[in-house]
């Protein structure tokens, strides 16, 4: 099985934000564990490091960053993935129409998220963390 953790995913791990970090946290390991095979998008790392900034010292987001880079693959964007996200009028949120272009890129069966409604004109089929734990 082969998933895209969305950023909000690993926000909740990084943040210990509850009452979801827990959740996080078991997807996290399992990827270590090689359950399932895990990829996130460059651009949550970018992100990442932005959000991160009030809660981590830079030396934290990036020790913590690294781990991350080390533990899932990282599909970067490319300016033909950008130019079809921006021709992508069926998503509203501009970041979440690039995950999904990753995730294709990645061959993904799933898209784990706590925003499932975001996704609703997705080409990946999405799934809450708590039914991805589920499926591992």
């Amino acid at each position: 099985m082969r998933a895209l953790i969305d950023t909000n995913v690993i926000v909740d791990y990084l943040a210990v934000r509850e009452p979801y970090a827990e959740q996080a946290d078991k997807i996290i390991d399992l990827c270590i564990d090689k359950a399932y095979i895990g990829c996130i998008a460059a651009h949550t790392i970018t992100n990442l490091f932005f959000i991160m900034r009030t809660k981590m010292s830079v030396a934290e987001r990036r020790a913590a960053l690294l781990d991350l880079c080390e533990t899932f693959s990282v599909v970067g964007l490319d300016s033909q993935k950008l130019i079809t996200g921006l021709k992508n009028h069926d998503f509203k949120n501009f970041e979440d129409c690039l995950q999904d272009e990753c995730a294709s890129e990645f061959n993904a069966d799933y898209i784990v998220t706590r925003n499932v409604y975001d996704y609703k004109n997705s080409k990946i089929k999405v799934i809450e963390p708590i039914d991805f734990l589920k499926l591992v």
